[in-house]
């Protein structure tokens, strides 16, 4: 955890120590890297008026030969009784960050468990720290106190231009110390009424001149240079043809009125907009940030990153001309040129993944997070902050709107609209009034028991694809397993296959015909007989979207299809050339994992056929049935968009699971009803803060132990804190083995702690872990809000 030091504002000298005491402008620096701070240093005079918060620093640190970068965190003047370090160094002519993101990033820092500087360093894009696609130049100007007298014989710079400087050889006298040749002194001129610092090649040009009387202006420092960083990446963007507003129904009409109302009154309401697939809810974030832009603010819209289609980047460029898209695919000096376009204002809208929620928007009136319910939206490593919340907290401070938008919301979304903590705005038709697609549960042990089926695609499910191609429809079909064998193992001895890292079952991608671990990406050869036992049946079982396709392939044959997953997705564009082929009816068959579960929009689809509802449905995690209604019924809101009827075909194991059947009826109020109990009997989110503590390291028995006495400290901790309640309001769930219990070579434990006060359960867990002594050979991660428990 961070280092301790007095804050930079909040200590005043002892008062027989104030006759000592002198004052001294003190800056206050985080670092990313441990030790983390905060520190104070001294800053040079030289550099008074120009260091502000938000800039990163150089400066000297313990016996370190070589400076460390640091964050400017405040800057102020203090009494001092010994002498501080001085600045080095600044890095960044501007701030990084204003104020208010300072703010924002500080609120992360306490609510996240995590070192301010490592929050800074997250927040703030590669790209942009290392300045990519920027180089230095030298702009030169005329020193200050030789530009009266230059402008003072401007005429005269004037006749020698129009006799012709190399035809003159008299000198030209600035001073009675000064006397300059007719190039120097025409050059010295041009540079003297420019509206703006030339460079030394653009002064050349416009005096005519060669370097050379350019250079020997410079050294009798009559000119003087600065060194600027200039953007030198220019992004050809193709407008996209400009559309209309759509006409609006009833319910987008009352949705709209519900952002605008806040809007227009200036202040923070968060507006959870509930709506199924195919309501429109996308047309009515467009009329929103319409809006917006006429009070000449911004919008940020943020979208899980699969959602980055190019039909979600049209749709808003179609409709809005200055339109930022952020997304994973974009190089350093890419995300850079938009990041210093934003902050300039010159962005009227930025769409973008969580991180786009950092976006510097100097004049923002509204935020949009659609399928805010989507796993994405949590960081998966420091700072693991949950764009949902972080966006909560920004819409507050800068007191304008916040609009979640989701047709499965997250269940503490959900709870937040019920108590009207969130206001709850409901769009319960589809546009037009096109009825929900029709699904029918597939249960899988009929087949099984009758045999009707050796593939991944039952007698129904085959069925119907024929039918939907056969009506010039396309098909969808979703199955969440990379590969194509999930399992390897001897049916003579048992043994399974497993990754040496990681202690988990080994994918047979048969394309490369390699074992692959999909956690380390560890790699080895397929086995012919058991390494164990050595017998030659080893068992190769399991679907993957691999096998799938083959299958496919085998009984329609002279059907086009497509597969989309990460091993297909690789190259940059691939994701959007494939969907262009399936737009254009090239493809009539897709297949993927999940990124092909939302964002769609095609008319054509009448039939979506779930392979595997159960892939996740029983994973240890109390999350585990939510996020099974979530992607069902994510998958089928894909059909019957259109005017054709659409369909669903759901094969599981489970048929009367609750999480199945409210999907297939597109129940999202009764899953909730169902479920919202279960949590609130085990004191889960929503009901209580969550928090999670992961050790790891390479000695298991040394990981548990130290795992354990954290523990033991955390009960104490918080018993002293919460004295006399029931069992249930705060609790330690742990340490024990992760359901993954190795990764990547290390051993993990974790433990859960449960609180319904997570102001004072968050206090607890800083204090106890800042108190642990480090170890060389276990670490350990805080997650606070986790949404992965494996």
């Amino acid at each position: 955890m961070a280092d301790r030091q007095s804050s930079l504002f909040d200590t005043a000298p002892d008062p027989w120590e104030l006759d000592s005491a002198e004052e001294k402008l003190v800056a206050e620096i985080v670092f990313a890297e441990t030790p983390h701070g905060p520190y104070d240093y001294s800053v040079p005079t030289s550099m008074a008026g120009k260091l502000r918060p938000g800039q990163r620093v150089q400066v000297s640190f313990g016996q370190q030969r070589e400076p460390r970068t640091g964050y400017c965190t405040a800057v102020g003047v203090k009494e001092l009784r010994r002498p501080l370090k001085p600045i080095k160094a600044l890095v960044d002519v501007e701030p990084l960050l204003a104020d208010g993101m300072l703010k924002l990033t500080r609120w992360m820092a306490d609510h996240y468990l995590c070192p301010w500087g490592q929050v800074l360093q997250g927040v703030i894009p590669s790209g942009v720290r290392g300045q990519a696609g920027t180089r230095e130049m030298t702009f030169l100007a005329v020193a200050k106190e030789v530009l009266p007298l230059v402008k003072a014989l401007a005429p005269l710079a004037e006749k020698l231009a129009l006799e012709g400087a190399d035809k003159s050889t008299k000198k030209v006298s600035l001073s009675p110390e000064i006397e300059l040749p007719p190039k120097q002194f025409i050059a010295l001129q041009v540079l003297a009424n420019s509206p703006r610092p030339l460079t030394a090649p653009e002064l050349c040009r416009a005096a005519r001149c060669t370097m050379n009387p350019v250079n020997e202006l410079r050294r009798k420092r009559l000119i003087e240079g600065t060194v600027q960083r200039i953007q030198n990446t220019e992004i050809d963007e193709v407008p996209a043809a400009r559309e209309s507003h759509l006409h609006l129904q009833p319910d987008q009409e009352k949705a709209l009125d519900s952002i605008l109302q806040p809007l227009k009154e200036r202040r923070h309401e968060t507006i959870l907009l509930y709506g199924i697939t195919g309501s429109g809810k996308t047309e009515v974030y467009i009329r929103a940030i319409d809006e917006v832009i006429g009070y000449g603010r911004q919008a940020i819209v943020l979208v899980p990153e699969i959602s980055l289609t190019p039909q979600t980047r049209e749709r808003f460029r179609s409709r809005f001309e200055q339109v930022a898209v952020l997304h994973s695919h974009l190089s350093d000096s890419e995300r850079h040129w938009h990041w210093q376009r934003i902050a300039r204002g010159e962005v009227q809208v930025v769409v973008g993944a969580r991180s786009a929620v950092f976006a510097p928007t100097p004049h923002l009136g509204l935020i949009v997070i659609d399928e805010e319910h989507d796993p994405s939206f949590k960081q998966g490593e420091t700072p693991r902050y949950h764009a949902r919340d972080v966006a909560l907290a920004r819409a507050k401070q800068e007191s304008v709107p916040l609009v979640l938008g989701s047709a499965t919301p997250a269940l503490e979304t959900w709870q937040r609209g019920l108590t009207e903590e969130f206001r709850l705005v409901e769009m319960p038709r589809r546009v037009s009034d096109r009825p929900l697609p029709i699904v029918d549960i597939v249960d899988l042990r009929h087949e099984f028991r009758e045999r009707v089926s050796t593939g991944a695609i039952g007698r129904q499910l085959t069925q119907g694809m024929k039918e939907a191609l056969a009506a010039g429809g396309q098909v969808i079909l979703l199955l969440n397993r990379r590969g194509y064998s999930t399992n390897i193992q001897c049916p003579a001895c048992g043994f399974v296959v497993r990754c040496p890292h990681c202690d988990l079952p080994l994918t047979h991608h048969r394309e490369e015909e390699k074992l692959r671990c999909h956690y380390c990406d560890f790699l080895d050869t397929p086995p012919t007989n058991c390494p164990e036992c050595r017998f030659d049946g080893i068992r190769y079982s399991g679907f993957g979207t691999e096998k799938l396709e083959a299958e496919l392939r085998a009984k329609f044959r002279d059907v086009p299809l497509l597969r989309m997953d990460s091993d297909t997705m690789q190259k940059p564009g691939s994701h959007e050339a494939a969907l262009a082929k399936f737009r254009a009816g090239e493809v009539k068959i897709l297949l993927g994992t999940q990124m092909i579960a939302k964002g769609l929009d095609f008319p054509n689809v009448t039939l979506v056929g779930v392979i595997n509802a159960d892939t996740a449905l029983h994973f240890t995690d109390f999350r585990a049935a939510e996020r099974t209604f979530q992607l069902v019924t994510q998958v089928a809101g894909r059909t019957g968009r259109g005017d054709k009827l659409g369909r669903v075909l759901v094969q599981t194991f489970s048929p009367d699971h609750i999480a199945i059947t409210s999907a297939a009826r597109h129940d999202y109020r009764q899953f909730a009803f169902f479920e919202l109990p279960a949590r609130k009997d085990f004191q889960y989110p929503p009901y209580a803060t969550l928090v999670r503590l992961i050790f790891r390291g390479e000695r298991e028995q040394l990981v548990q132990q130290y795992a354990e006495l954290a523990a033991g400290r955390l009960r104490e901790a918080l018993g002293k804190t919460l004295p006399g309640k029931a069992s249930l309001e705060h609790r330690i769930l742990g340490p024990a083995p992760c359901p993954f219990a190795k990764l990547r070579g290390k051993f993990r434990f974790h433990l859960l702690a449960t609180s319904p006060d997570g102001a004072a359960l968050r206090q607890e867990f800083k204090q106890v872990l800042d108190a642990l002594t480090p170890s060389d050979e276990v670490q350990w991660v805080v997650d606070v809000d986790p949404l992965d428990l494996l």
